[in-house]
């Protein structure tokens, strides 16, 4: 779970939550990044430094004020990360405030429900009173919580996570996205190798199967973003695993191993499939996997050994430091490769549409020409 969201379902104290809801030029997060403060505690970050520190003091400064003055409810505020913060980042950050209420158990819920499911929210904010957030989804489609406000446009732009919008009385209202991890890491094994690499990416923007036949071999305090799944059966998850999952294998079996490896390459669609083992146990698979027909191209697929290279280090935290870094590149270059191709998409979108409505100029103006010559006859 995303770590504000998870301490607002575990807090009970009062609490603020911080949005970075618009940064123009430089900034230390990105839009959506969010804080959750109490009196004593912080949990998640705005990106630190100065400006963290300043957001920490005036939701500090509306916990103790009365909840009944919209001031403890809720506070948009600018910041100019230079002149006014001495923050090199230059540019300038909006931060919506909001005190999170004990009655918003429905609307937490949902998100909560969701966001575990894998599905995309956006919450409505009103910043200039002190309503309920609103949930819908990335159509518009209401959820919980108020109906979406008389007169404002749902203007959803999937690849911008928030947008403060204006209704025609000129109240300002945050939307602002819960999108679900996209990223899904598919691990069996759970040996020492594989606990220290389910403990290292506990904080990290990912959802975690952990699979394993052994059900006591299973840490009893699990992060938020690992499901558990105790089988015999290990492969029947694989043929039903997602396009695009990420798979990790490294079982006490080796011909456990070549089982699941075996599955996994034959799917059309792998996000990226990593197998514990030396240079050596990779020529023996990839003469054995041959042998069951698998073609040299995916198997050129299968990353054996694992880890970044230069860190020959055996000891479980070690090898889980080096997947996990190895797993970040690979699920950042794909997150970036995708950005690229919905950019082409919509380039191609807006040329098309250009082309359209130029064709649709010239044949309207032939038709006038048409009906001149028609009138002067």
């Amino acid at each position: 779970m995303k770590l504000w969201l998870n301490a607002i379902a575990t807090q009970s104290a009062p609490k603020i939550l911080v949005t970075v809801a618009t940064v123009l030029g430089s900034g230390p997060r990105e839009p959506g990044a969010k804080m959750l403060v109490t009196a004593d505690e912080l949990f998640d970050t705005i990106g630190g430094g100065h400006l963290e520190m300043k957001a920490t003091e005036i939701a500090r400064s509306m916990l103790a004020m009365p909840e009944s003055q919209l001031a403890a409810q809720r506070r948009f505020e600018r910041f100019p990360l230079g002149p006014s913060l001495g923050q090199c980042c230059g540019g300038v950050v909006h931060l919506a405030f909001e005190r999170v209420q004990a009655d918003s158990l429905a609307y937490l819920n949902c998100l909560n429900q969701r966001w575990r499911l894998g599905q995309d929210s956006w919450r409505l904010l009103a910043l200039d009173s002190a309503q309920e957030p609103s949930l819908c989804d990335a159509n518009g489609t209401h959820l919980t919580g108020p109906a979406w406000p008389a007169g404002l446009p749902v203007q959803i732009d999937t690849s911008n996570p928030c947008h403060v919008l204006t209704d025609a009385a000129g109240q300002r209202w945050l939307l602002d996205s819960c999108l679900a991890y996209r990223a899904h890491l598919m691990l069996f094994g759970a040996g020492h190798v594989g606990a220290a690499i389910v403990r290292a990416m506990a904080d990290l923007p990912c959802r975690i199967t952990w699979v394993d036949e052994r059900e006591d071999m299973f840490s009893t305090r699990l992060a938020a973003n690992v499901t558990v799944e105790a089988t015999d059966t290990p492969e029947a998850l694989i043929v039903k695993a997602a396009p695009g999952t990420s798979f990790l294998v490294l079982t006490h079996s080796h011909a456990l191993d070549e089982k699941l490896s075996e599955h996994i390459l034959r799917l059309p669609d792998v996000g990226w499939f990593g197998l514990i083992g030396s240079q050596t146990k990779r020529v023996q698979f990839e003469r054995r996997l041959r042998e069951r027909g698998i073609p040299a191209t995916r198997l050129n697929d299968m990353v054996c050994p694992i880890g970044l290279p230069g860190i020959h280090g055996k000891q479980p935290a070690v090898i889980a430091a080096s997947v996990v870094a190895q797993l970040l590149q690979v699920w950042e270059e794909h997150e970036i490769h995708q950005q690229k191709e919905l950019s082409r998409v919509l380039a191609r979108i807006g040329a098309e549409a250009s082309q359209h409505v130029s064709a649709a100029a010239q044949t309207e103006k032939m038709v006038a020409d048409e009906r001149h010559l028609l009138a002067k006859r």
